[in-house]
């Protein structure tokens, strides 16, 4: 197989991500349609050649070279696939802002992965990239539904292969996302939490996920609303995020069905009718506003179709 000319570029879009949706830690996800674009572009040089354009402020800390997500995600293409790295260039739009609960870090892992693997002509089918993506990030649930889209389940099944199950979600249920000006990383999310929960907590939980999966399905309200109750992760993380609470509360009063951290937070996911929407975000953004915090509450639609790419000139 021929490296890819000098010059050749292709167009990656990788969606944002919610995951955990409260009671699914680590295992559950949903893409929305907030997408971050990787214009990558073969350029002179070898493996150790990664240069990073980042297009808006948000962005602006992030670094290339060969330690960059990105790039590491691409080597694991060549890699797997038998091909020798090449030189790289990533022009990155960014909507998806780093450190937010977002799933950005994930976009980056799976841009890599599918841009890489169009350069070289595709020599990797789409579950070898998904394997592959799970590898990189460590836990299913952003990575997943970045890659494919809509609403995913991912366990490790008793053989050791990871299954995803596309679950589904009436299209009556939006997504309000209150992103704050403030930045979470997962790592210090997990840090806060316990290394072991009390098994009424995760029989809770069990029972939590079933009723939410339900009402996302059903588009059953109810279902929803007691569904999105978590034991695992948020009351441990509730009290990193500044005026958290109060933002979910008014979420709650200005009729959300249900409202959890998203991710590892600190952004604030609220499901609702679609005619709720826009009161919720302002109240959310209000919330937020009188602890002190900018912030901003898009109301997103479930994104079915995952990451797509396109040669650069042809989207």
């Amino acid at each position: 197989m021929a490296p890819p000319r000098i010059g050749q570029t292709v167009v990656v879009d990788v969606p944002s991500t919610t995951a955990n949706l409260g009671p699914g830690f680590d295992c559950l996800g949903a893409a929305l349609d907030l997408n971050n674009q990787f214009t990558i572009k073969r350029i002179e040089g070898n493996g150790e050649k990664f240069d990073l354009i980042m297009e808006g402020v948000e962005g602006s800390h992030l670094r290339g070279g060969p330690d960059n997500l990105f790039y590491r995600a691409a080597q694991q293409v060549w890699k797997a696939a038998g091909l020798e790295p090449v030189g790289l260039e990533a022009r990155v739009k960014l909507a998806v802002p780093p450190a937010r609960g977002l799933g950005s870090s994930a976009t980056a892992i799976v841009a890599g992965l599918v841009g890489a693997n169009a350069l070289m002509g595709s020599p990797l089918p789409k579950e070898k990239l998904l394997e592959l993506a799970i590898h990189i990030e460590g836990h299913p649930d952003n990575v997943v539904p970045s890659l494919l889209g809509g609403l995913c389940m991912t366990a490790k099944a008793a053989s050791e292969r990871w299954r995803v199950v596309r679950c589904e979600w009436q299209d009556n249920i939006k997504a309000v996302v209150a992103i704050p000006s403030i930045r979470l990383s997962t790592s210090e999310a997990r840090r806060v939490m316990p290394k072991n929960v009390p098994i009424g907590d995760a029989v809770v939980n069990m029972g939590s996920l079933t009723l939410l999966l339900q009402g996302l399905r059903t588009g059953n309200g109810d279902l929803i609303t007691d569904g999105m109750n978590d034991r695992l992760h948020e009351p441990y993380r509730w009290r990193l995020i500044k005026g958290g609470l109060e933002v979910r509360q008014a979420a709650i009063n200005s009729g959300a069905l249900g409202c959890a951290i998203s991710g590892a937070g600190p952004s604030i996911l609220a499901l609702c009718q679609a005619d709720k929407g826009h009161a919720i975000s302002h109240a959310m953004v209000k919330a937020w506003e009188a602890s002190g915090v900018a912030s901003r509450a898009p109301l997103l639609n479930l994104q079915t179709s995952g990451s797509q790419w396109h040669p650069a000139g042809t989207g």
